[in-house]
């Protein structure tokens, strides 16, 4: 069997991040893994500027209840549920993607959680493993599944590598120049056709 494994942000809905940054006026939260690839530097360093605003979850969920999928995403992820097995892999968190998983048509996320303190600050976060993306798309081939696994940004790569495919998604330059070894796409049919390509389809 076939499972198809896909990042989150930037390849089905909008940068949650950066549209907080947008909101709030604070450069600093435009950083994504598309520019650290550490993504416990990452956290760190947004939950430190979180705690400096004095922001918690309700100010991030004002966004996300505003965010719609990107363009065509539920229409890609139906038709490829028709063919395959779909997992999302993702380092955002459970309390972000709720939301946005119902636009979808609920498909099986693997992500992350918040620990949220009194008044909704942000305390800390749990990730599900370290490096789960790619440790899941292990796993899946342990078990004898075909994987395709596509993403866009530094911490994706590990997961495209475990797979019998990776390809990018409208990856920055930086990302595509330190990876050349993954075909890059820019539309849900390029996409689509890589997927079905990895399958033999």
């Amino acid at each position: 069997m076939e499972i198809v494994c896909l990042d989150l942000e930037g390849v089905l809905i909008p940068e949650i991040w950066i549209n907080f940054a947008e909101l709030t006026g604070i450069e600093e939260l435009r950083a994504t893994t598309r520019d650290v690839p550490d993504y416990d530097e990452l956290m760190r360093y947004r939950l430190d500027i979180l705690d400096r605003h004095k922001l918690g979850l309700p100010d991030i969920e004002q966004v996300i209840d505003k965010l719609t999928p990107l363009e065509g995403a539920r229409q890609f992820l139906d038709g490829v549920r028709e063919r395959y097995q779909l997992v999302i892999l993702s380092d955002t968190f459970v309390e972000f993607a709720r939301p946005l998983m119902r636009q979808l048509g609920w498909p099986t996320l693997f992500c992350h959680q918040l620990e949220v303190a009194a008044g909704g600050r942000i305390a800390d976060y749990r990730l599900r493993l370290k490096d789960h993306k790619r440790r899941a798309v292990e796993a899946f081939r342990e078990l004898n599944f075909r994987t395709v696994a596509a993403g866009d940004s530094y911490n994706d790569t590990t997961m495209l590598g475990a797979a019998d495919k990776g390809v990018l998604f409208c990856p920055p330059q930086n990302v595509i120049d330190e990876f050349p070894q993954y075909p890059v796409t820019r539309t849900y049919d390029e996409l689509r056709a890589e997927i079905d390509q990895g399958f033999g389809a």
